[in-house]
């Protein structure tokens, strides 16, 4: 069995090549459901054109749409990481994902400084233990 190293080049070439287009064109039919700029019928047109004439629908589509391709990308990264950085502040943030214990340890460790006083240990730990 002989098969040349240019014809691995080849064949890998020819695989990384089909494997870029399935990521495109499931790219573009992801945008195509995801703008909501457009009504049914014409996400409907898109999406018959895209299938049934795949590489002309999809170049036709980037040309059309390649930069509210962009900008629905980047929104959707943004509110992502907004609902990240809300998860985050509200496990992390003061009584939201510390237990009890940790409270009160650094309630104890303001109080041992001398930054609060006994009545407002007392009112604080009261607060993180009801």
């Amino acid at each position: 069995m002989n098969y040349p190293l240019l014809d691995v080049f080849w064949t890998m070439l020819e695989f990384f090549l089909w494997i870029m287009w399935f990521f495109v064109l499931f790219r573009v039919i992801g945008d195509i459901f995801r703008n909501h700029e457009s009504n049914g019928w014409n996400k409907a047109l898109w999406l018959i054109l895209v299938l049934f004439l795949p590489f002309l629908g999809v170049l036709i589509y980037v040309i059309v749409h390649g930069n509210d391709m962009g900008r629905r990308s980047m929104a959707r990264a943004e509110e992502q990481q907004r609902a990240l950085q809300d998860y985050f502040q509200k496990t992390a943030g003061p009584g939201g994902g510390g237990s009890s214990a940790d409270e009160l340890a650094k309630l104890a460790e303001l109080k041992e400084k001398g930054v609060l006083n006994e009545a407002e240990y007392q009112q604080a730990k009261a607060k993180i233990l009801a």
